[in-house]
């Protein structure tokens, strides 16, 4: 698929400014240009990131903590000692290290810490229940865990920690990483909150680790070994490790770097509020801030008021985010909406950016916003729109460099679909993942003569942007006809009411399945059922329309914010369940 207009060619070995068009001297590419002019990534290790972000940059900020910063230099010399901790601790190539916290400096410095001693970082979800954080221990191996000192977190990990085969939990004491308010702030209005250790031998403080010199042994790391276990959410089973090597990682990185088409003179400033736990933030947010050595100001969570005052003070040049976070700025009102003439673009990625909540951020916002497609097995970016190219309505854009996109028919694979013919996504490239841990089952399942499945329909334009319909195992088999959830939602979004909504398959004994849609109202709209109903019905078919509404004040949302049919989908069982 030609990329011709979408992507700008760099020529090989050059970096270029954005808005001056002149290389930048010495500046070491991650990539280059192939004779045919495909994008080629030659295989890296993370640690080269912070390397070479340390010997370029020692001054620069590189972390921004509620106005606590620590520059490169000093970054990198926390990473060290954190990395001479480990070794000392016994923890070694191989080994397996849960980063169970939200954003904060001792996520950046562990992360790196960890492989640079050729470890395995497994990232965790603070939020998980005691029985999924079990799972998930058991099942990577977890030697060593990180957790902040909030006891709902710290109280889940040193319960399940011996029975699991943690060997150390590695506390972080928020009081030394906070300025003096807010350290004063967590420890007068959060005595609550503060932990209580029942085991002492079991732990290991940051500050203990990295008291040494800060000379790790040096390693030998492949860039194809395993960098990260990235947990798949769930949402369809239990959950699986992806393993992303170095390689994976790394190349994702650049191939976003490809994707901006260069760098621009000022250091770049990433507003850092997804959670790095998350394979979107950890590729877009952290490794692609250190590559580029931006600052990263760093938010433990979504907190509008937080938020604001954070890009008040510190004017961010990239945000991420995911839909649910436009959908938040647009509820303001006009005169609480953020200044973000800073940004000279803001990237969606996470779930389906509906077309109404990105129009209406571009126009009170003043900038632009351009949405992406990816999955945890593809570290996680397949496609992206073009930053600054031609933005489709409702795409996920073209494919990112160096990335093969395929569309199979589900039914019969061998079958590679045309121009506009709906299929299976499946995509090939230096960023797909080795597999599954511990699972061949499952990875042999999940590649098709060596493409990835991302079980994802959708459909290529003739342009090359990829428009995602539904999940597979999200369709809605109505009496023989497939509905896609997505048709149901976008529909309903079209509303401006209609703040948020799901749409999800319920028994029918007649057609099987019936669409059944949830919907969150903007407050005070006073919309009913039957003008939903009358609105959709000119928008979507008679099979389409949903036999069931249901409104609620806000619909379940994971962690990061993206939108969540697990529980309702439970909910509905359970209530078929009780009626039985």
């Amino acid at each position: 698929m030609d990329q011709g207009a979408a992507w700008k060619v760099q020529p090989p070995g050059e970096m270029i400014h954005v808005r001056t068009g002149t290389p930048v001297p010495d500046y070491p590419l991650p990539y280059y240009v192939d004779e045919q002019g495909e994008y080629v990534f030659p295989p890296r290790l993370l640690t080269a990131l912070i390397d070479n972000a340390v010997s370029r940059w020692p001054e620069r900020s590189a972390i921004d903590y509620f106005g606590r910063c620590w520059t490169y230099g000093e970054l990198g010399e926390l990473v060290d000692r954190a990395a001479r901790g480990l070794q000392d601790a016994g923890f070694g190539q191989g080994d397996r290290f849960g980063l169970c916290m939200g954003n904060s400096p001792y996520h950046v410095v562990l992360y790196f810490a960890v492989l640079k001693v050729g470890g395995i970082v497994v990232n965790l979800n603070p939020l998980y229940t005691e029985v999924e954080m079990e799972h998930l221990i058991k099942d990577a191996g977890i030697r060593m865990i990180a957790v902040p000192e909030v006891r709902f977190v710290h109280a889940k990990v040193e319960h399940i920690a011996r029975k699991t085969g943690v060997e150390k939990i590695v506390l972080c004491h928020m009081r030394d990483i906070l300025p003096f308010a807010h350290n004063i702030g967590f420890r007068l209005l959060r005595r609550k909150d503060h932990i209580r250790i029942t085991e002492p031998d079991l732990h290991v403080s940051v500050r203990e680790l990295v008291s040494n010199d800060g000379k790790p042994d040096p390693v030998a790391i492949d860039p194809h070994d395993v960098a990260v276990l990235q947990y798949t959410g769930g949402t369809t089973g239990i959950p699986k490790g992806a393993m992303l090597t170095h390689a994976n990682l790394a190349a994702n990185c650049a191939q976003m770097m490809a994707h901006f088409g260069g760098m621009v003179e000022e250091q770049q400033r990433t507003l850092g509020v997804l959670p790095m736990f998350h394979v979107f933030a950890l590729t877009s947010v952290l490794n692609y801030a250190i590559e580029m050595g931006g600052e990263l100001v760093l938010l433990p969570r979504f907190e509008m008021k937080q938020v604001l005052a954070t890009i008040k003070r510190k004017p961010p040049t990239q945000v991420y985010g995911v839909p649910t976070i436009w959908a938040a700025f647009n509820s303001l009102p006009d005169d609480r909406m953020p200044d973000l003439s800073s940004v000279a673009c803001c990237i969606s990625g996470g779930a389906p950016l509906p077309l109404e909540v990105r129009q209406e951020f571009e126009a009170r916002a003043k900038t632009r916003v351009v949405e992406g497609y990816g999955l945890s097995e593809a570290s996680p970016i397949i496609t992206c729109n073009p930053l600054f190219g031609r933005v489709k309505d409702n795409s996920a854009g073209p494919r990112f460099p160096g990335t093969t996109l395929e569309i199979r028919d589900p039914e019969n694979p061998e079958h590679l679909c045309g121009v506009g013919e709906r299929g299976e996504v499946r995509a090939r490239g230096p960023q797909i993942m080795k597999g599954y841990w511990n699972n061949p089952e499952a990875t042999t399942k999940t590649f098709y003569d060596g493409a990835l499945r991302t079980a994802d329909i959708g459909y290529v334009d003739e342009d090359g942007y990829l428009f995602i319909v539904d999940r597979i195992k999200d369709l809605i088999l109505c009496g023989g006809y497939n509905v896609y959830p997505r048709v149901i939602e976008d529909a309903a979004y079209q509303h401006l009411d209609v703040i948020e909504a799901i749409a999800i398959g319920i028994p029918d004994k007649y057609r099987g399945q019936a669409p059944k849609l949830f919907i969150a109202a903007r407050p005070g709209s006073g919309l009913t059922e039957q003008e939903l109903k009358e609105f959709l019905a000119t928008r979507i078919n008679k099979i389409e329309m949903p036999d069931e509404f249901e409104f609620r004040d806000s619909l379940p949302k994971t962690m990061i914010g993206k939108l969540s049919k697990k529980e309702l989908i439970e909910e509905e069982e359970q209530k078929r369940r009780g009626g039985s």
